[in-house]
């Protein structure tokens, strides 16, 4: 690759590195999904139909399980897991101080405490070695989120839940086919969540999917994501509410379209991952960055190329606010070069106003319930999440199928090219 230093950048005026309409789009629409969703829009069901059943069959194949359950969304399978486990008023739920907030909602949705477990910084995820301290009498369940598509070390995880009696609810959404130490994520816990967004590595528009080995489980989920009924939409069905229950079915349409993406997943993952390699190995020797890392066992499937700034390097280390301006600086000149990068989540979960409040559903509920113990939330008992969220930058689009080696080098000469001229900013 040459050397850009001394190359003006295209945030003032300079040529900009990855061309208008370089990166293709995702997902890519092919005739196959044509031919499932045109199917489907000319039948006869449009709401829970029979390419919602195939789904279920064809997902739960494909991801080595007993149970797929098809949803609207990848929050409303995290419900549902967290119904799964038993979990409900005043019980807490371990979860990570950095995610998406659907990981943490999903435990107040059934009125659920959750508690914040900091990050292992190198990794992203939950800091395993953390989660046993967090652990209380009230403690039902640990949610880990494999983030970004890298597996959680899930055998250290279950050491703890079964020394504890616990329930394991993997949040899957961004980790369709990652891997940890040969098995799929989804076949750790007793129950997993996945996400059909339009973002996400399999995409349906939305939707989601549960995922359990269990029948136990499998019913207790049906039950809240139909209405509170015990029988299925596909069942004869007595339109009776046994439970408390919302609507979370998926419709036949976004079935259709979930069932033809899934068909070429694969071989999708299979170039996010070589893309992936070949972005790392152009962005090794660029100064001031810190790549993602992949641990012995971790299979990652590249849902997000996460990158952080090494802020001590560039001289800006202890002083956080100079630390976010130096990286939103950085990030806008990257985006001027045409580098489709972003800030991914701005905010610790911790310090989202919902759990500073401790006000739910009003009255402070539910941690003001009787049952409920006193949890704190003060932001700086998590300064490895907080440290990453004021450093980080990520990236999904440019390592998508179809896109290949002439989007990655583009993209990582945009990087470079800011990173090796910071002076200009």
């Amino acid at each position: 690759m040459n050397v850009l230093t001394g190359t003006k950048l295209a945030i003032h005026g300079g040529p900009k590195s990855v061309p208008e309409g370089l990166v293709k789009p995702w997902p890519l629409i092919e005739d196959e999904d044509r031919k499932l969703v045109l199917a489907s829009l000319e039948g006869s069901n449009h709401a829970f139909g029979p390419n919602c059943v195939a789904f279920e069959q064809e997902y739960a194949a494909w991801n080595g399980v007993k149970h797929a359950i098809a949803t609207n969304s990848g929050t409303a399978a995290l419900h549902m897991c967290v119904v799964a486990c038993g979990c409900g008023t005043a019980d807490e739920i371990i979860v990570p101080a950095y995610s998406w907030s659907s990981s943490v909602t999903c435990t107040l949705h059934h009125s659920c405490i959750p508690v914040f477990v900091d990050i292992d910084f190198e990794t992203m995820n939950i800091d395993e070695e953390k989660i046993e301290a967090a652990i209380t009498p009230r403690t039902k369940a640990i949610l880990v989120v494999h983030l970004h598509g890298l597996p959680v070390r899930m055998e250290k995880v279950l050491a703890v839940a079964r020394k504890h009696g616990l329930k394991v609810i993997e949040d899957a959404c961004q980790a369709h086919g990652a891997v940890y130490n040969g098995r799929k994520v989804g076949t750790w816990g007793d129950c997993a969540a996945f996400s059909f967004n339009q973002n996400k590595c399999l995409c349906a528009g939305e939707g989601g999917m549960l995922v359990t080995n269990s029948d136990e489980m499998a019913a207790k989920a049906r039950q809240l994501w139909s209405f509170g009924e015990t029988r299925a939409p596909s069942e004869s069905r007595d339109y009776h509410v046994y439970a408390l229950g919302w609507m979370y079915r998926m419709s036949d349409l976004v079935g259709a379209f979930g069932r033809a993406q899934l068909a070429k997943l694969d071989r999708n993952l299979q170039r996010q991952r070589e893309n992936a390699a070949l972005l790392t190995s152009l962005l090794r020797e660029v100064p001031g960055l810190l790549l993602p890392a992949e641990p012995a066992g971790c299979e990652h499937n590249w849902y997000n190329y996460t990158i952080r700034f090494n802020m001590q390097a560039l001289g800006q280390a202890g002083d956080p606010a100079a630390t976010r301006t130096l990286r939103d600086k950085i990030l806008k000149a990257l985006q001027a070069e045409g580098v489709q990068t972003c800030v991914w989540q701005a905010f610790i979960l911790p310090s989202m106003t919902v759990f500073r409040a401790k006000d739910g559903f009003g009255r402070g509920h539910p941690w003001s319930h009787p049952a409920a113990a006193p949890v704190d939330y003060a932001p700086e008992r998590f300064p490895q999440a907080q440290r990453h969220c004021d450093t980080h930058t990520g990236m999904t689009t440019p390592l998508r199928y179809p896109n290949g080696p002439r989007e990655v080098e583009a993209t990582a000469a945009g990087i470079r090219k800011v990173m090796e001229n910071l002076e200009q900013l």
